[in-house]
């Protein structure tokens, strides 16, 4: 039984499956069911895009670097040289056995998933959340951002994943607390990436956990100081 069909509470349900998914962990046929959901499923979409954003920073910590072209002849020596006379004997059989090999990398990918997941799914209680992400979607509109919310810069940022501006339009960014009138953060720049400052009497209220909204506007805003336009997407920040 795969996780894609056995995706009950105790096995972490949806949230886990999508975390899984964009850790690169799972099975081919498991993959292939999710991106499948992907394309289908706007609330499992949404979960993938929470991850993404989640797990983004790890990924950003550690540049790409193309590895000396010695690196790979080394680590096949180690790996599969003769044994000299000094180093322990392992019987042949179990270096050539395919399920020796899978169960070992089984076991490393398990404690990799581990590792980097847990602090999301637990954080502590004490830690405080300097960071908070929105997937911004809405029903019938192809506009999708990813946007990450930095307590520590005083900023937004913004992805543009799918969806474009109509020529001659803008699309603006709105804080929306419970019932209150939406406020206006700013046009946000054209792009795939950009960065919306917070100003001093929105990052409270950000920091609660508010929503993020974009309408499309007349170019340079909104002339009135509330939407005018479709809200074209929308997401509750959340912790991370």
């Amino acid at each position: 039984m795969t996780l894609a069909e056995d995706n009950g509470p105790e096995r972490g349900g949806d949230d886990l499956f999508a975390a899984e998914y964009v850790l690169g962990v799972l099975s081919a046929e498991e993959r292939q069911i999710a991106s499948k959901r992907i394309g289908s499923e706007a609330d499992f979409a949404r979960l993938v895009d929470d991850w993404e954003v989640r797990l983004s920073s790890l990924a950003a910590a550690y540049p790409e670097i193309e590895p000396p072209g010695s690196v790979k002849p080394a680590i096949d020596r180690r790996l599969f040289s003769s044994t000299s006379a000094t180093s322990p004997q392992v019987p042949a059989g179990l270096w050539s056995s395919l399920a020796f090999w899978r169960g070992l990398a089984a076991a490393a990918v398990a404690a990799l998933v581990l590792y980097i997941a847990v602090p999301y799914l637990n954080p502590p209680a004490s830690q405080p959340q300097t960071r908070l992400v929105a997937s911004l979607a809405a029903d019938g509109s192809d506009v999708k951002y990813l946007a990450v919310y930095d307590a520590a810069r005083h900023d937004v940022g913004l992805s543009l994943v799918s969806g474009e501006r109509a020529a001659g339009k803008d699309f603006e960014l709105w804080m929306i607390e419970g019932k209150n009138a939406p406020v206006s953060m700013g046009v946000i720049p054209a792009g795939q990436t950009a960065h919306v400052p917070v100003a001093p009497a929105v990052q409270q209220k950000l920091a609660r956990g508010a929503v993020l909204a974009v309408s499309l506007e007349p170019a340079g805003g909104s002339p009135t100081g509330q939407p005018t336009g479709p809200v074209v997407a929308a997401g509750d920040l959340k912790g991370i």
